[in-house]
């Protein structure tokens, strides 16, 4: 299957089976596209809990809207994403000396130039708290983006979710003392039977309205 047809076919799931779990050798794959999502400079600005079974699921279904409950008791797994509050120097540092382990600078001029490149964009984003949380937020929608498609890429369904209430997450997990803060929630399994939105046609705006060629 190449990307135009995983892009097809790959959907909003609103039925799960309960009874399907995803292998771990999959499970693995997906997580490690999490691990290697790009991120403006490299800024990693993300934490992600791995909701794998009945109690952890119970526990934050309190923080989960009415509607998008069955999402999560019934599907395989449901991931929160999760930003640094703040993204400090501790975190900065942490990165850096992980690109110097990982060889990511034959000499010490690139990676004072990386250190210097990298704080001038973490910088330039937080004149306010919440600037600074609203850049690292968009960071995360890259890396969900890259596991609805990486999932769509290996058969397994997937809904991203909005619908929660981020306060109580936040509360059930006790993120404020991790210094972390909720911002999306995916969920990940496998169809049900009766998942009528899996048997819907795509419905999207035609190319001339949407791309623009200069």
């Amino acid at each position: 299957m190449n990307i135009v047809e995983i892009s097809q076919k790959r959907y909003t799931t609103k039925h799960y089976d309960k009874s399907k779990k995803i292998p771990k050798d999959k499970l693995d794959q997906l997580l490690t596209v999490l691990k290697n999502s790009p991120s403006s400079v490299n800024s990693q600005p993300w934490h992600f809990y791995i909701i794998d079974n009945d109690a952890a699921k119970n526990k934050i279904l309190p923080a989960i809207t009415d509607f998008n409950r069955p999402r999560v008791t019934d599907s395989s797994h449901t991931i929160v994403f999760c930003i640094k509050t703040p993204l400090d120097e501790k975190h900065l540092a942490n990165l850096l000396e992980q690109e110097d382990k990982d060889g990511r600078f034959p000499n010490a001029g690139l990676r004072h130039s990386q250190d210097q490149g990298r704080h001038h964009f973490v910088n330039l984003n937080s004149s306010t708290i919440e600037s600074q949380q609203a850049w690292e937020g968009r960071q995360l929608y890259i890396a969900l983006g890259q596991l609805l498609f990486a999932a769509a890429a290996i058969g397994i369904d997937s809904t991203a979710i909005e619908g929660y209430d981020s306060a109580k997450m936040d509360e059930i997990l006790g993120l404020k003392s991790l210094g972390l803060k909720s911002v999306v929630l995916a969920s990940l399994g496998y169809r049900a039977d009766n998942d009528g939105n899996a048997h819907r046609p795509k419905s999207r705006l035609p190319e001339e309205q949407i791309f623009t060629f200069l």
